[in-house]
Protein backbone atom coordinates (compact mmCIF):
# COMPACT_ATOMS: atom_id res chain seq x y z
CA UNK A 1 0.00 0.00 0.00
CA UNK A 2 2.79 2.41 0.93
CA UNK A 3 4.70 1.62 -2.29
CA UNK A 4 1.56 2.37 -4.35
CA UNK A 5 0.99 5.62 -2.44
CA UNK A 6 4.58 6.77 -2.92
CA UNK A 7 4.32 5.88 -6.61
CA UNK A 8 1.20 8.03 -7.03
CA UNK A 9 2.85 10.89 -5.13
CA UNK A 10 6.02 10.70 -7.24
CA UNK A 11 4.00 10.61 -10.46
CA UNK A 12 1.96 13.64 -9.37
CA UNK A 13 5.06 15.59 -8.37
CA UNK A 14 6.81 14.69 -11.63
CA UNK A 15 3.77 15.74 -13.68
CA UNK A 16 3.67 19.05 -11.86
CA UNK A 17 7.36 19.59 -12.61
CA UNK A 18 6.80 18.91 -16.31
CA UNK A 19 3.72 21.11 -16.64
CA UNK A 20 4.52 24.00 -14.32
CA UNK A 21 6.04 27.16 -15.71
CA UNK A 22 9.23 28.83 -14.47
CA UNK A 23 9.08 29.92 -10.82
CA UNK A 24 10.72 32.80 -9.04
CA UNK A 25 10.84 32.81 -5.25
CA UNK A 26 9.10 35.69 -3.55
CA UNK A 27 7.87 37.10 -6.89
CA UNK A 28 4.17 36.67 -7.57
CA UNK A 29 3.03 37.44 -11.09
CA UNK A 30 6.35 38.40 -12.67
CA UNK A 31 6.68 34.99 -14.29
CA UNK A 32 3.73 35.72 -16.59
CA UNK A 33 4.01 37.25 -20.07
CA UNK A 34 1.02 39.59 -19.67
CA UNK A 35 1.03 42.46 -17.18
CA UNK A 36 -0.86 45.55 -16.05
CA UNK A 37 0.99 48.60 -14.73
CA UNK A 38 0.33 52.17 -13.70
CA UNK A 39 1.54 55.26 -11.87
CA UNK A 40 -0.47 56.63 -8.94
CA UNK A 41 0.07 60.38 -8.44
CA UNK A 42 -1.75 63.34 -6.89
CA UNK A 43 -0.92 66.89 -7.96
CA UNK A 44 2.23 65.59 -9.63
CA UNK A 45 3.47 63.86 -6.47
CA UNK A 46 3.84 60.05 -6.42
CA UNK A 47 1.89 58.14 -3.76
CA UNK A 48 3.74 55.33 -2.01
CA UNK A 49 2.09 52.22 -0.51
CA UNK A 50 -1.25 52.38 -2.36
CA UNK A 51 -2.76 48.90 -2.70
CA UNK A 52 -3.75 47.74 -6.20
CA UNK A 53 -5.47 44.40 -6.84
CA UNK A 54 -6.16 42.49 -10.05
CA UNK A 55 -8.88 39.85 -10.30
CA UNK A 56 -10.15 37.77 -13.20
CA UNK A 57 -9.78 34.49 -15.12
CA UNK A 58 -9.58 32.51 -11.84
CA UNK A 59 -6.62 34.64 -10.78
CA UNK A 60 -6.11 37.25 -8.09
CA UNK A 61 -3.03 39.27 -7.11
CA UNK A 62 -2.15 42.43 -5.19
CA UNK A 63 0.70 44.94 -5.26
CA UNK A 64 1.60 48.23 -3.58
CA UNK A 65 2.99 51.28 -5.32
CA UNK A 66 6.66 52.04 -4.75
CA UNK A 67 8.26 55.37 -3.77
CA UNK A 68 7.75 56.59 -7.35
CA UNK A 69 4.06 55.68 -7.30
CA UNK A 70 4.56 52.85 -9.81
CA UNK A 71 3.02 49.37 -9.71
CA UNK A 72 3.05 46.28 -11.93
CA UNK A 73 1.12 43.01 -11.73
CA UNK A 74 1.59 40.04 -14.06
CA UNK A 75 -1.37 37.89 -15.12
CA UNK A 76 -1.40 34.38 -16.60
CA UNK A 77 -3.48 34.88 -19.75
CA UNK A 78 -5.10 37.32 -22.15
CA UNK A 79 -8.54 37.98 -20.62
CA UNK A 80 -10.66 40.69 -19.04
CA UNK A 81 -9.57 41.67 -15.53
CA UNK A 82 -10.87 44.03 -12.87
CA UNK A 83 -8.22 46.36 -11.44
CA UNK A 84 -9.13 47.89 -8.07
CA UNK A 85 -7.48 50.65 -6.05
CA UNK A 86 -8.00 50.33 -2.30
CA UNK A 87 -9.19 53.79 -1.32
CA UNK A 88 -8.37 53.16 2.34
CA UNK A 89 -4.65 53.11 1.47
CA UNK A 90 -4.72 56.63 0.00
CA UNK A 91 -3.37 59.51 2.12
CA UNK A 92 -5.78 61.73 4.04
CA UNK A 93 -7.47 64.31 1.83
CA UNK A 94 -7.02 62.24 -1.35
CA UNK A 95 -9.88 60.30 -2.88
CA UNK A 96 -10.84 58.63 -6.14
CA UNK A 97 -13.06 60.91 -8.17
CA UNK A 98 -13.84 58.43 -10.93
CA UNK A 99 -14.04 54.60 -10.84
CA UNK A 100 -12.14 52.77 -8.09
CA UNK A 101 -12.60 49.63 -10.20
CA UNK A 102 -11.53 49.52 -13.84
CA UNK A 103 -12.18 46.66 -16.23
CA UNK A 104 -9.32 46.20 -18.66
CA UNK A 105 -8.12 43.72 -21.25
CA UNK A 106 -5.15 43.46 -23.57
CA UNK A 107 -5.11 44.60 -27.16
CA UNK A 108 -2.40 43.51 -29.58
CA UNK A 109 0.33 43.82 -26.94
CA UNK A 110 1.06 41.93 -23.73
CA UNK A 111 1.15 45.13 -21.66
CA UNK A 112 -1.69 47.38 -20.49
CA UNK A 113 -1.37 50.68 -18.67
CA UNK A 114 -4.10 51.45 -16.11
CA UNK A 115 -4.39 54.74 -14.24
CA UNK A 116 -6.87 56.10 -11.69
CA UNK A 117 -8.18 59.67 -11.39
CA UNK A 118 -7.54 61.17 -7.95
CA UNK A 119 -8.57 64.43 -6.40
CA UNK A 120 -9.62 66.20 -3.24
CA UNK A 121 -13.03 64.87 -2.38
CA UNK A 122 -14.96 63.28 0.41
CA UNK A 123 -14.66 59.55 0.55
CA UNK A 124 -17.50 57.19 1.27
CA UNK A 125 -16.54 55.77 4.64
CA UNK A 126 -17.72 52.49 6.08
CA UNK A 127 -19.01 52.62 9.65
CA UNK A 128 -17.07 50.88 12.38
CA UNK A 129 -19.96 48.47 13.03
CA UNK A 130 -20.10 47.43 9.37
CA UNK A 131 -16.34 46.84 9.30
CA UNK A 132 -16.57 44.90 12.57
CA UNK A 133 -19.37 42.67 11.28
CA UNK A 134 -17.66 41.98 7.95
CA UNK A 135 -14.35 41.07 9.55
CA UNK A 136 -16.03 38.99 12.24
CA UNK A 137 -17.59 36.81 9.52
CA UNK A 138 -14.21 36.51 7.78
CA UNK A 139 -12.65 35.67 11.15
CA UNK A 140 -15.21 32.93 11.71
CA UNK A 141 -14.44 31.49 8.27
CA UNK A 142 -10.71 31.58 9.04
CA UNK A 143 -11.23 30.05 12.47
CA UNK A 144 -13.25 27.15 11.07
CA UNK A 145 -10.59 26.17 8.53
CA UNK A 146 -7.94 26.62 11.20
CA UNK A 147 -9.90 24.24 13.43
CA UNK A 148 -9.67 21.45 10.85
CA UNK A 149 -5.89 21.53 11.06
CA UNK A 150 -5.77 22.16 14.81
CA UNK A 151 -8.03 19.23 15.73
CA UNK A 152 -5.83 16.79 13.80
CA UNK A 153 -2.70 18.17 15.50
CA UNK A 154 -4.39 18.04 18.91
CA UNK A 155 -5.52 14.41 18.47
CA UNK A 156 -2.00 13.38 17.45
CA UNK A 157 -0.56 15.12 20.50
CA UNK A 158 -3.21 13.61 22.78
CA UNK A 159 -2.61 10.02 21.68
CA UNK A 160 1.19 10.10 21.16
CA UNK A 161 2.45 13.16 23.08
CA UNK A 162 4.19 14.35 19.90
CA UNK A 163 4.30 18.02 18.93
CA UNK A 164 4.34 17.39 15.19
CA UNK A 165 5.97 20.32 13.37
CA UNK A 166 5.56 18.43 10.08
CA UNK A 167 1.80 18.97 10.37
CA UNK A 168 2.31 22.14 8.32
CA UNK A 169 3.45 20.06 5.37
CA UNK A 170 0.33 17.90 5.61
CA UNK A 171 -1.66 21.13 5.17
CA UNK A 172 0.43 22.10 2.14
CA UNK A 173 0.16 18.59 0.66
CA UNK A 174 -3.63 18.77 0.41
CA UNK A 175 -3.51 22.07 -1.48
CA UNK A 176 -0.71 20.93 -3.81
CA UNK A 177 -2.47 17.69 -4.72
CA UNK A 178 -5.67 19.63 -5.44
CA UNK A 179 -3.63 21.90 -7.72
CA UNK A 180 -2.13 18.93 -9.56
CA UNK A 181 -5.41 17.14 -10.20
CA UNK A 182 -7.58 20.21 -10.88
CA UNK A 183 -5.15 22.34 -12.93
CA UNK A 184 -2.49 20.00 -14.35
CA UNK A 185 -4.85 17.06 -14.96
CA UNK A 186 -7.94 19.26 -15.57
CA UNK A 187 -10.27 17.19 -13.37
CA UNK A 188 -13.38 18.82 -11.86
CA UNK A 189 -12.43 20.65 -8.67
CA UNK A 190 -14.65 18.54 -6.41
CA UNK A 191 -13.07 15.33 -7.69
CA UNK A 192 -9.61 16.84 -7.25
CA UNK A 193 -10.41 17.79 -3.64
CA UNK A 194 -11.65 14.28 -2.81
CA UNK A 195 -8.52 12.72 -4.34
CA UNK A 196 -6.32 15.18 -2.44
CA UNK A 197 -7.99 14.32 0.88
CA UNK A 198 -7.61 10.58 0.23
CA UNK A 199 -3.93 11.03 -0.67
CA UNK A 200 -3.44 13.15 2.46
CA UNK A 201 -4.94 10.37 4.57
CA UNK A 202 -2.65 7.89 2.80
CA UNK A 203 0.37 10.10 3.51
CA UNK A 204 -0.56 10.21 7.20
CA UNK A 205 -0.82 6.39 7.25
CA UNK A 206 2.51 6.06 5.44
CA UNK A 207 4.37 8.46 7.73
CA UNK A 208 3.12 6.61 10.80
CA UNK A 209 4.01 3.21 9.35
CA UNK A 210 7.47 4.19 8.10
CA UNK A 211 8.63 6.84 10.61
CA UNK A 212 6.62 7.18 13.80
CA UNK A 213 5.60 3.60 14.63
CA UNK A 214 9.17 2.22 14.42
CA UNK A 215 10.42 5.10 16.59
CA UNK A 216 7.67 4.48 19.16
CA UNK A 217 8.58 0.79 19.32
CA UNK A 218 12.21 1.71 19.96
CA UNK A 219 11.07 3.84 22.91
CA UNK A 220 12.46 7.11 21.52
CA UNK A 221 11.73 10.01 23.89
CA UNK A 222 9.38 12.87 22.97
CA UNK A 223 12.08 15.54 22.52
CA UNK A 224 14.02 13.50 19.89
CA UNK A 225 10.68 12.74 18.21
CA UNK A 226 9.91 16.46 18.05
CA UNK A 227 13.34 17.11 16.49
CA UNK A 228 12.63 14.38 13.93
CA UNK A 229 9.34 16.12 13.08
CA UNK A 230 11.21 19.41 12.52
CA UNK A 231 13.66 17.67 10.18
CA UNK A 232 10.81 15.94 8.35
CA UNK A 233 9.06 19.29 8.00
CA UNK A 234 12.13 20.88 6.40
CA UNK A 235 12.67 17.90 4.09
CA UNK A 236 9.07 17.86 2.83
CA UNK A 237 8.88 21.64 2.50
CA UNK A 238 11.91 21.91 0.27
CA UNK A 239 10.85 18.82 -1.65
CA UNK A 240 7.66 20.71 -2.46
CA UNK A 241 9.69 23.72 -3.56
CA UNK A 242 11.90 21.55 -5.77
CA UNK A 243 8.95 20.06 -7.64
CA UNK A 244 6.48 22.98 -7.60
CA UNK A 245 8.80 26.01 -7.51
CA UNK A 246 8.47 29.17 -5.46
CA UNK A 247 5.56 30.81 -7.25
CA UNK A 248 1.97 31.05 -6.07
CA UNK A 249 -0.69 29.34 -8.19
CA UNK A 250 -4.46 29.72 -8.05
CA UNK A 251 -7.06 26.97 -7.75
CA UNK A 252 -10.10 27.06 -10.06
CA UNK A 253 -12.75 29.50 -8.86
CA UNK A 254 -10.40 31.71 -6.81
CA UNK A 255 -11.40 34.87 -8.67
CA UNK A 256 -15.16 34.68 -8.06
CA UNK A 257 -16.91 37.95 -7.27
CA UNK A 258 -18.20 38.69 -3.77
CA UNK A 259 -21.87 38.70 -2.88
CA UNK A 260 -23.23 41.43 -0.62
CA UNK A 261 -25.30 40.56 2.46
CA UNK A 262 -25.75 44.00 3.96
CA UNK A 263 -22.30 45.07 5.16
CA UNK A 264 -20.91 41.54 4.79
CA UNK A 265 -19.10 40.55 1.58
CA UNK A 266 -18.75 36.82 0.89
CA UNK A 267 -18.02 34.85 -2.24
CA UNK A 268 -19.63 31.52 -3.07
CA UNK A 269 -16.29 29.90 -2.23
CA UNK A 270 -16.32 31.53 1.24
CA UNK A 271 -19.83 30.27 1.96
CA UNK A 272 -18.96 26.78 0.69
CA UNK A 273 -15.80 26.79 2.84
CA UNK A 274 -17.76 27.65 5.98
CA UNK A 275 -20.42 25.07 5.20
CA UNK A 276 -17.89 22.30 4.54
CA UNK A 277 -15.96 23.16 7.72
CA UNK A 278 -19.09 23.06 9.89
CA UNK A 279 -20.28 19.74 8.44
CA UNK A 280 -16.85 18.10 8.83
CA UNK A 281 -16.44 19.40 12.40
CA UNK A 282 -19.87 18.01 13.31
CA UNK A 283 -18.86 14.64 11.84
CA UNK A 284 -15.64 14.71 13.88
CA UNK A 285 -17.65 15.49 17.04
CA UNK A 286 -20.00 12.57 16.30
CA UNK A 287 -17.02 10.29 15.68
CA UNK A 288 -15.40 11.20 19.01
CA UNK A 289 -18.57 11.11 21.11
CA UNK A 290 -20.72 8.36 19.59
CA UNK A 291 -18.53 5.74 17.92
CA UNK A 292 -16.50 2.99 19.62
CA UNK A 293 -13.31 4.05 17.85
CA UNK A 294 -13.91 7.66 18.90
CA UNK A 295 -14.40 6.66 22.53
CA UNK A 296 -11.25 4.53 22.31
CA UNK A 297 -9.40 7.55 20.91
CA UNK A 298 -10.46 9.66 23.86
CA UNK A 299 -9.46 6.87 26.24
CA UNK A 300 -5.98 6.61 24.71
CA UNK A 301 -5.66 10.40 24.87
CA UNK A 302 -6.58 10.41 28.58
CA UNK A 303 -4.37 7.47 29.67
CA UNK A 304 -2.65 5.21 27.10
CA UNK A 305 -1.46 2.67 29.69
CA UNK A 306 -4.90 2.26 31.24
CA UNK A 307 -6.49 2.06 27.77
CA UNK A 308 -4.06 -0.70 26.79
CA UNK A 309 -4.79 -2.57 30.00
CA UNK A 310 -8.51 -2.32 29.22
CA UNK A 311 -8.01 -4.20 25.95
CA UNK A 312 -7.86 -1.22 23.54
CA UNK A 313 -5.47 -1.58 20.59
CA UNK A 314 -3.43 1.58 21.24
CA UNK A 315 -1.32 1.24 18.07
CA UNK A 316 -4.47 0.78 15.99
CA UNK A 317 -6.05 3.87 17.50
CA UNK A 318 -2.90 5.92 16.86
CA UNK A 319 -2.87 4.76 13.23
CA UNK A 320 -6.50 5.89 12.79
CA UNK A 321 -5.67 9.23 14.41
CA UNK A 322 -2.77 9.79 12.01
CA UNK A 323 -4.97 9.00 9.00
CA UNK A 324 -7.84 11.22 10.21
CA UNK A 325 -5.52 14.04 11.30
CA UNK A 326 -3.73 14.07 7.92
CA UNK A 327 -7.05 14.04 6.05
CA UNK A 328 -8.33 17.00 8.09
CA UNK A 329 -5.05 18.84 7.50
CA UNK A 330 -5.32 18.22 3.74
CA UNK A 331 -8.86 19.62 3.66
CA UNK A 332 -7.72 22.59 5.72
CA UNK A 333 -4.97 23.23 3.17
CA UNK A 334 -7.50 23.33 0.32
CA UNK A 335 -9.71 25.85 2.17
CA UNK A 336 -6.64 27.87 3.19
CA UNK A 337 -5.60 28.04 -0.48
CA UNK A 338 -8.92 29.70 -1.30
CA UNK A 339 -8.85 31.98 1.75
CA UNK A 340 -5.29 33.33 1.16
CA UNK A 341 -5.80 32.98 -1.90
CA UNK A 342 -3.21 30.82 -3.70
CA UNK A 343 -1.15 27.61 -3.41
CA UNK A 344 2.55 27.81 -2.57
CA UNK A 345 5.22 25.46 -1.30
CA UNK A 346 5.37 27.02 2.19
CA UNK A 347 1.70 27.90 2.76
CA UNK A 348 1.30 25.37 5.59
CA UNK A 349 4.33 26.75 7.41
CA UNK A 350 2.72 30.22 7.30
CA UNK A 351 -0.23 28.74 9.22
CA UNK A 352 1.73 26.54 11.65
CA UNK A 353 2.21 29.01 14.52
CA UNK A 354 -1.48 29.88 14.49
CA UNK A 355 -2.40 26.18 14.57
CA UNK A 356 -0.13 25.64 17.59
CA UNK A 357 -1.55 28.78 19.19
CA UNK A 358 -5.11 27.48 18.74
CA UNK A 359 -4.23 24.04 20.16
CA UNK A 360 -2.38 25.49 23.15
CA UNK A 361 -5.04 28.11 23.80
CA UNK A 362 -7.84 25.53 23.79
CA UNK A 363 -5.92 22.94 25.81
CA UNK A 364 -3.29 20.48 24.63
CA UNK A 365 -4.71 17.15 23.50
CA UNK A 366 -8.38 18.18 23.55
CA UNK A 367 -10.20 18.24 20.20
CA UNK A 368 -12.99 20.51 21.41
CA UNK A 369 -10.46 22.83 23.02
CA UNK A 370 -8.67 23.06 19.66
CA UNK A 371 -11.98 24.05 18.05
CA UNK A 372 -12.63 26.80 20.61
CA UNK A 373 -9.03 28.02 20.42
CA UNK A 374 -9.19 28.13 16.61
CA UNK A 375 -12.38 30.22 16.60
CA UNK A 376 -10.84 32.67 19.10
CA UNK A 377 -7.61 32.95 17.10
CA UNK A 378 -9.45 33.34 13.78
CA UNK A 379 -11.73 36.08 15.12
CA UNK A 380 -8.88 37.93 16.80
CA UNK A 381 -6.66 37.80 13.71
CA UNK A 382 -9.31 39.38 11.50
CA UNK A 383 -10.79 41.82 14.04
CA UNK A 384 -7.36 43.06 15.13
CA UNK A 385 -6.93 44.71 11.71
CA UNK A 386 -9.48 47.32 12.85
CA UNK A 387 -6.75 48.72 15.10
CA UNK A 388 -3.48 47.08 14.01
CA UNK A 389 -1.70 47.11 10.64
CA UNK A 390 -2.62 43.99 8.65
CA UNK A 391 1.03 42.86 8.71
CA UNK A 392 0.84 42.54 12.52
CA UNK A 393 -2.43 40.64 12.85
CA UNK A 394 -0.74 37.26 13.36
CA UNK A 395 1.56 38.71 16.02
CA UNK A 396 -1.46 39.92 17.98
CA UNK A 397 -2.88 36.38 18.12
CA UNK A 398 0.35 35.09 19.63
CA UNK A 399 0.31 37.90 22.22
CA UNK A 400 -3.18 36.81 23.28
CA UNK A 401 -1.87 33.25 23.57
CA UNK A 402 0.90 34.36 25.93
CA UNK A 403 -1.50 36.36 28.09
CA UNK A 404 -3.96 33.46 28.41
CA UNK A 405 -1.21 30.99 29.31
CA UNK A 406 0.09 33.33 32.01
CA UNK A 407 -3.26 33.05 33.82
CA UNK A 408 -4.38 29.55 32.68
CA UNK A 409 -1.37 27.47 31.57
CA UNK A 410 -3.48 24.38 30.82
CA UNK A 411 -5.55 26.27 28.25
CA UNK A 412 -9.28 26.94 28.16
CA UNK A 413 -10.46 23.30 28.28
CA UNK A 414 -7.29 21.66 29.55
CA UNK A 415 -7.05 20.02 32.93
CA UNK A 416 -4.66 20.98 35.70
CA UNK A 417 -2.04 18.34 36.34
CA UNK A 418 -0.04 17.83 39.49
CA UNK A 419 3.69 17.60 38.88
CA UNK A 420 6.10 16.00 41.38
Amino acid sequence: MLIVLLGVLFAALTLSTLTAGPAHADEVGTEYDFSFAGNVQFNGEPLDGVLISVKGADYKAEAKTDAEGKWRIGVPERAEYTITLDEDTLPDGVAIIKDSEIKAEFGQTKFKSVNFFLGQAERNTVSFFDQFLNRAVNGLNFGLLLALAAIGLSLIFGTTGLSNFAHAELITFGALMTLVFSVNLALPIWIAIIIAILLSAGLGWGLDAVVWKPLRRKGVALVPLMIVSIGLSLALRYLYQYFFGGSTSQLPGSGMADLKFGPVSLSVIDMASMGISIVVLLLVAYFLLRTRIGKATRAVSDNPSLASASGIDVDGVIKIVWVAGAALAGLSGVLWAYFRPGVSWDMGFQLLLLVFAAVTLGGLGTAFGALIGSIIVGLFVELSTLWLPSDMKYVGALVILILVLLFRPQGIMGRKERIG
